[in-house]
């Protein structure tokens, strides 16, 4: 019988702009039940669970009538924050993950360290302002809250790319697979946390 205890969190977060809860399973099947309110966020959150193999549902209650920003931001951080509950301890995680994935003429490569550190490089030159009624601006403002709270780094690079619809997908695609490589177990280093430190 195992004993790893399941990797799954729940987190709710409201304030005066948004109210968003956020479950999540690190060891799921891809399901997603997803509902921001934006169309296109939606789309790519479901790259991040289809790809990273994680169950995600995310319901969002914004300020669309201002913009999305509000919106988008304040899920990335609570996505950050189930994040970090879930991953515990980080004992026998293989803690590092990369992707390169191409869409057609785009290409992008995602790095990922579960370092207990965040910092996220993010060179995303989008062709276009914005994708349906999503703000290309905003995957910046997603990913820095994401990381700001789950305390990972992240180095996000569209290496070419001519439709933002397939630069913001590859990105999205790329992160989702890098996320999976970090999160999954070691077999090798059972119970061992992978630092010199002995922490993350």
């Amino acid at each position: 019988m195992s004993t790893t205890p399941p990797r799954t969190a729940s987190v709710s977060r409201s304030t005066n702009e948004t109210r968003i809860q956020v479950a999540i399973n690190l060891d799921g099947s891809g399901r997603s039940q997803l509902a921001t309110g934006i169309g296109f966020f939606d789309h790519m959150l479901d790259q991040i669970a289809r790809h990273g193999l994680i169950d995600l549902e995310i319901k969002a209650e914004g300020d669309l009538h201002i913009d999305g920003h509000h919106t988008v931001e304040d899920v990335g951080i609570t996505l950050g924050q189930a994040l970090a509950q879930a991953v515990g301890d980080k004992r026998g995680l293989r803690r590092y993950g990369h992707a390169y994935v191409p869409l057609d003429e785009a290409l992008s490569r995602v790095v990922v360290d579960f370092s207990g550190r965040p910092g996220l490089h993010m060179d995303v030159p989008f062709r276009s302002a914005t994708i349906g009624q999503f703000d290309t601006a905003l995957a910046y403002e997603f990913f820095q809250g994401l990381v700001n709270h789950a305390f990972i780094t992240v180095h996000i690079d569209n290496l070419r790319g001519e439709n933002a619809h397939h630069q913001a997908e590859t990105v999205f695609k790329a992160f989702a697979r890098a996320l999976r490589m970090a999160l999954e177990i070691d077999p090798r280093a059972s119970g061992v946390i992978a630092s010199t430190k002995g922490s993350l």
